[in-house]
């Protein structure tokens, strides 16, 4: 029988557990932060140079993390790139990479911060999360060496890898996830399959990937309709550009789509037009920012429900594919053409009347669009576009815009 003295600490303690599994909702934040950068250099600095860097970076995200705990959220996602920023060579980067290990491991790097060799950044994140009984996702850099009995081991050695991190309440590593669809990061490789990440909490599954992975099947489909994740978590440096709209449309649309809660933080940079970020769910926008006017971060703190698939307030589930096969297309009028958006060739139909039902086609790919203007200015055009082929920027691959 356990003494009275130790029997009501665990008589709390299981009531709060219960109490977590049977919630519907769970509080969740993102942080926009801007980053620290590095000088530019093609050559390496000493380790304890780039983790001053990192702890300047930590310094901002731990107090968005306390804020965001004390407002009682659960988890907290923070941006790509947002511990050591960017402007790296493969070289350069190294001193700011740290060996990840499976979460398998069963490890707690606040308290035992040595088991692997250094890492003080896995460390101070953990313990972030432990000292605020909250769930940290970061990004940050793996180093994994190898050798010539790998036929695609780098001529240095080592693999580098894009990393996410997600630490438990403990502290502990739960999830680790090497970004698979890179954008011209040269520093980095990218792994040889793709990672499917996901992991269980008392409010929900959750996902995650990081960046340019939004649009492509693999991570980010297989995820939602293999994996059936509650909530997928976004890291993610985003520049605000055609065709992929701004951040706020784009991802909450895919929130809708998908039938999922989306948790986006994105880097703020104005000068590269890097801000956006969100809290999405099916039924739309829980939060969002999106700022090109000051050089500030921004934390955002909403309510989500557990299964947004189970939620009342979610929009039915639909069949894209069947829906897409159904419509029929649009009467086209006169005013298509063709243009060029980041080196592919779209075809564009404008829009020039206050509303109506416009299709624009290109190959196998139609976009059929219902709309309605609320006011246009004599100086905006807005029009339809459609891309179908082959993508050769940031490497060859088919894309369907």
């Amino acid at each position: 029988m356990l003494p009275s003295k130790a029997l009501l600490p665990a008589v709390v303690f299981a009531l709060t557990a219960l109490q977590a599994l049977a919630s519907d909702t769970f509080m969740a934040a993102v942080y926009e932060h801007a980053v620290i950068l590095p000088d530019p250099s093609e050559e390496p600095i000493s380790p304890s140079d780039a983790l001053a860097l990192m702890d300047k970076n930590m310094d901002v995200l731990e107090a968005a993390i306390k804020e965001a705990a004390q407002q009682g959220a659960h988890i907290i996602v923070t941006p790509e790139d947002g511990i050591y920023g960017w402007r790296f060579t493969r070289e350069s980067i190294y001193p700011y990479l740290e060996d990840i290990p499976d979460p398998m491991v069963n490890w707690i790097p606040c308290t035992d911060p040595s088991r692997f060799g250094a890492a003080p950044v896995q460390k101070r994140l953990s313990c972030m999360a432990r000292n605020n009984s909250i769930y940290v996702v970061a990004n940050i850099g793996d180093k994994k060496p190898c050798d010539s009995s790998d036929a695609s081991c780098p001529a240095d050695g080592r693999y580098q890898y894009n990393t996410d991190v997600v630490f438990d309440t403990q502290g502990k590593l739960v999830a680790r996830y090497h970004k698979y669809n890179l954008f011209g990061e040269s520093q980095f490789n990218y792994p040889k399959e793709p990672e499917a990440v996901t992991f269980e909490t008392p409010f929900g599954k959750f996902g995650i990937f990081t960046c340019f992975d939004i649009l492509f099947y693999e991570p980010a489909v297989v995820l939602v309709n293999k994996m059936q994740v509650d909530t997928v978590l976004f890291p993610t440096a985003w520049m605000n550009v055609l065709p992929f709209l701004t951040a706020i449309e784009f991802h909450s649309a895919w929130a809708m789509g998908m039938r999922v809660n989306v948790l986006a933080a994105n880097t703020h940079n104005t000068s590269m037009k890097m801000t956006g970020s969100g809290i999405y769910a099916p039924a739309g926008a829980k939060a969002y920012s999106y700022n090109m006017k000051t050089e500030d971060g921004h934390l955002l703190i909403a309510e989500l429900d557990t299964h947004p698939r189970l939620s009342p307030a979610s929009p039915p589930a639909v069949s894209w594919n069947s829906y897409a096969l159904s419509v029929e297309r649009f009467s086209q009028n006169d005013h298509e053409f063709t243009g060029i958006i980041y080196e592919d060739p779209f075809t564009f139909t404008e829009l020039i009347k206050p509303g109506g039902n416009v299709t624009v086609c290109q190959k196998d790919l139609c976009c059929h669009l219902t709309y309605k203007m609320a006011e246009k200015r004599d100086d905006e055009v807005y029009v339809l576009g459609a891309f179908d082929g082959l993508h050769v920027v940031e490497g060859q691959y088919y894309l369907q815009v």
